[in-house]
């Protein structure tokens, strides 16, 4: 049977189930005569609505007595899912069954899951992950690191998801696209409760923050502000950029913490104390392990508008982070009444 022919008995069934004798025959009529064959990968069983018994494979499989029968090895498919894989969507059901009986999505040759986009989500939907931007930046990479040991569901916008998937597999959701985008935007931030961002340009360049209920920023502003000549000829534009990200989160009526840093460090992390003093991050620096850390730290107190702090490596030990922190935080409220 060829496959024009597979075709029109599809489209003449309409919604009509398949009998499961035809869905192997006409399988295995069309196997032979498609460009590209059947990719299954091992970590996405297919799950059949009729007996509810999932398999996985590298292998096309037909059903004997009741029995799974391997008959042949398949190779990767090409970009686009194969019309053989189109056919077994509609046999099972399509993506909507595979969400309904547990089985993820198909994925493509790229590792790019094919899911129907779905612009409305939820309301009550649970919003328990944090957001880090820049997560193939050196800073973004050492607070991801900080919020997985912390066992924390983290979500990442990076430039190339197979590098994120190799540094962090499936303990990151890793995410690629334009963030001016408002759809990439909405689903980047589906679930997601909290932003962290380590570096500047982020909050600059986006749009609508909606649901989101916590933006935490590491700010290099003060150590900007202080560069003169040459120095500070080089860092203008990252200091644009700093600025338009505070006066963004400022006005944006989203809580926020904006934690303003001394000169990052290549130096290993929890070797010092801290200081929080006015003037130390003009004057200070601060490891970028530190830095990370106190990002993290800063997800347990949330401010009820916005909160902005100093931090930089110093002789004081902090051995309670949100007692710290709370303290900072009510010192700072009195200083603007």
């Amino acid at each position: 049977m060829c496959s024009l022919c597979i075709k029109c008995v599809i489209l003449s069934s309409g919604k009509k189930r398949l009998e499961e004798g035809d869905t192997a025959n006409m399988v295995l009529a069309c196997a032979s005569m498609l460009s590209s064959t059947l990719f299954v990968q091992k970590s996405v069983p297919l799950t059949s609505p009729s007996s509810r018994t999932a398999f996985g494979s590298p292998f096309l499989f037909s059903r004997e007595n009741g029995s799974v029968v391997p008959l042949v090895a398949v190779c990767h498919a090409k970009k686009k899912i194969s019309f053989m894989d189109q056919i077994l969507d509609y046999i099972e059901g399509g993506p909507k069954l595979r969400k309904w009986y547990g089985a993820p999505d198909l994925l493509e040759k790229d590792g790019t899951a094919t899911e129907e986009e779905e612009d409305d989500y939820p309301e009550d939907e649970i919003r328990d992950a944090v957001l880090v931007t820049d997560g193939d930046s050196e800073m973004g990479q050492m607070v991801i690191l900080s919020l997985i040991v912390k066992k924390t569901r983290v979500k990442a916008l990076v430039k190339d998801k197979k590098v994120a998937l190799e540094a962090f597999g499936s303990y990151v959701e890793s995410m690629a696209g334009d963030t001016s985008d408002n759809r990439f935007l909405k689903k980047a931030l589906r679930g997601v409760r909290t932003i962290i961002c380590p570096n500047e340009g982020f909050l600059s360049s986006v749009g609508s923050l909606q649901k989101v209920e916590h933006v935490i920023l590491l700010s290099q502003l003060s150590v900007f502000s202080g560069k003169s000549g040459i120095q500070s000829m080089m860092k203008s534009n990252a200091k644009k950029l700093a600025e338009q990200d505070e006066s963004v989160l400022k006005s944006s009526g989203i809580p926020y913490t904006i934690i303003r840093t001394g000169a990052l460090q290549d130096t290993p992390g929890g070797k010092q104390g801290f200081t929080f003093d006015e003037g130390c991050a003009s004057s200070g620096s601060i490891s970028k392990e530190d830095a990370a850390f106190v990002c993290v730290a800063a997800l347990d107190c949330v401010p009820q508008k916005g909160f902005i702090f100093e931090v930089a490596n110093g002789d004081n030990q902090v051995s309670d982070w949100k007692e710290c922190l709370a303290t900072l935080m009510e010192k700072a409220s009195q200083q603007l009444q």
